[in-house]
């Protein structure tokens, strides 16, 4: 009797020596490996995607105060998916089933319809694009309001990298971020500071040792419109890339607060983000996408 996995069907992607798998439920990144090593901290295929890896979070990441927001004048109430925190937490497209609208064998574009629900009135048409060459894998996210009015959007996703670490402690990291976002102990924001002086400061690249990371990360430096995040681990290196002006925001943590086990301080979560916590009541960095709109960006991640 055939046996359904956790993550549903697995689709493969390949170039030379890389190779990346992504997954129906969630639509999201499970593996990455190239150069014979693995560049993300993914899950295997017969579990289900712990401690968020590789999930896509739309269409907010992070999350919304009490699940309440109010939105063109009207009060909107989402589940609370983070109950602890009493926290609507990462959208709600991470365990919905996605489908394959193109499969080649170096690049894949998967699409779910986000209809209306509970705490949610528009339709959104999302569709992510993985390919691979070369350079590494590049992720291209697209959202388009199907609605005939405007919708509020923010998009966020949720890969651990590695560099070949046993754990975090052992990693170099370089963050050019030179403010975060600071939080109250339900993890939502309640003002910003500069890193300098500060345990968080990573802008010139340092060892991560027993510094615990959940922050979100502001004012990034970029060359070129991209901005750049590097673990460095005994001469082995992984970068994540993102497009600066689509991606104003990028969430670094260690782990540290998830239940004890394989996951824990296993890979960083490197996180491009448009917006952080608690967008939709406070505005920061969220998009409006009107009535026919695409919103779309690229980010990626190189074993280099």
């Amino acid at each position: 009797m055939a046996t359904a996995l956790p993550s549903g069907d697995q689709w493969t992607i390949r170039h030379d020596d890389h190779e990346a798998v992504i997954v129906q439920v969630g639509g999201g990144l499970r593996t990455y490996r190239a150069d014979g090593r693995d560049v993300i901290f993914g899950y295997p295929e017969d579990a289900k995607s712990d401690a968020g890896r590789g999930h896509l979070l739309m269409p907010w990441p992070n999350r919304i105060r009490d699940g309440k927001y109010t939105f063109a004048g009207k009060d909107q109430q989402l589940a609370l998916t983070e109950p602890a925190r009493s926290n609507a937490s990462h959208g709600l497209v991470r365990w919905a089933d996605w489908s394959v609208v193109q499969h080649d064998s170096d690049a894949i574009v998967v699409e779910h319809l986000l209809r209306p629900q509970p705490g949610w009135d528009w339709t959104l048409r999302l569709q992510v694009a993985y390919t691979l060459s070369a350079l590494g894998l590049m992720v291209t996210p697209a959202a388009t309001n199907l609605s005939d009015t405007p919708a509020p959007f923010g998009y966020g996703v949720h890969p651990y990298l590695t560099a070949g670490e046993d754990t975090v402690d052992e990693l170099t990291l370089t963050l050019p971020g030179s403010r975060t976002i600071t939080v109250d102990e339900r993890l939502l924001p309640i003002g910003s500071a500069a890193v300098e002086g500060t345990p968080y400061d990573f802008r010139a690249g340092r060892a991560i040792g027993t510094t615990q990371l959940d922050h979100c990360y502001a004012d990034l430096t970029s060359n070129n419109g991209r901005w750049v995040i590097s673990l460095d681990h005994g001469g082995t290196r992984t970068t994540l890339w993102a497009d600066a002006t689509r991606f104003p925001y990028a969430q670094a943590f260690t782990g540290d607060t998830l239940p004890p086990g394989r996951v824990r301080r296993t890979g960083v979560a490197l996180e491009p983000m448009t917006c952080p916590a608690d967008a939709f009541n406070n505005g920061e960095g969220l998009l409006t996408l009107e009535p026919g709109q695409t919103w779309t960006g690229s980010w990626g991640i190189s074993p280099g």
